[in-house]
């Protein structure tokens, strides 16, 4: 059986000792052939700069961070970006949902993605948004869970290895809070 799992979100406190988890997260993403932004070859030292690079949005609330864990480290991440723009303040952006090679299968997406969903409801983001590479697992995931494609580009990313890829693009409409 499995090994339970907790979802926390990070704070600006315990961001910066998260980061190497993360990072090793990434890499096995990218390693695994994931479009997450990165070319291989990737390694831990540059996922781990990549991270840090996050540390003023995850401090200013600009960006949440969530871990999923179990006894033997992070085995999952989810991020929410809110808009900056002032025209935007309902919407927000999931980015690096992520789950290990190792924990696929358990529902840790979805658990991921429902938290990111319900704490973007409770802070009045009435829509999100996202995309990830056309085909891929994470594809069924969200068309699963009520996300609706609204478009797909052609060649808009690349893999690790180079080769560009089309990638989809989702949104999902939440319902506010009752009394919002």
């Amino acid at each position: 059986m499995p090994a339970p799992h907790r979802i926390d979100r990070l704070t600006a406190a315990d961001f910066p000792d998260t980061v190497k988890g993360l990072a090793e997260l990434l890499v096995d993403a990218v390693d695994d052939g994931a479009s997450m932004g990165f070319l291989a070859p990737f390694d831990q030292e540059t996922a781990a700069s990549w991270w840090q690079t996050q540390t003023p949005a995850v401090a200013d609330g600009s960006l949440a961070v969530w871990v999923c864990h179990d006894t033997g480290g992070i085995t999952g991440t989810v991020g929410l970006a809110f808009s900056r723009k002032p025209n935007g303040r309902h919407r927000a952006e999931i980015l690096k949902l992520i789950v290990h090679r190792e924990a696929r299968g358990q529902g840790i997406a979805r658990a991921l993605l429902a938290t990111a969903e319900a704490a973007a409801t409770a802070a009045g983001v009435t829509l999100l948004l996202l995309d990830t590479r056309t085909g891929s697992p994470a594809e069924r995931v969200y068309g699963a869970e009520g996300w609706t494609r609204y478009g797909i580009v052609p060649a808009y990313a690349a893999d690790p290895d180079g080769s560009l890829e089309d990638c989809s693009f989702f949104y999902k409409h939440l319902t506010p809070p009752t009394g919002s």
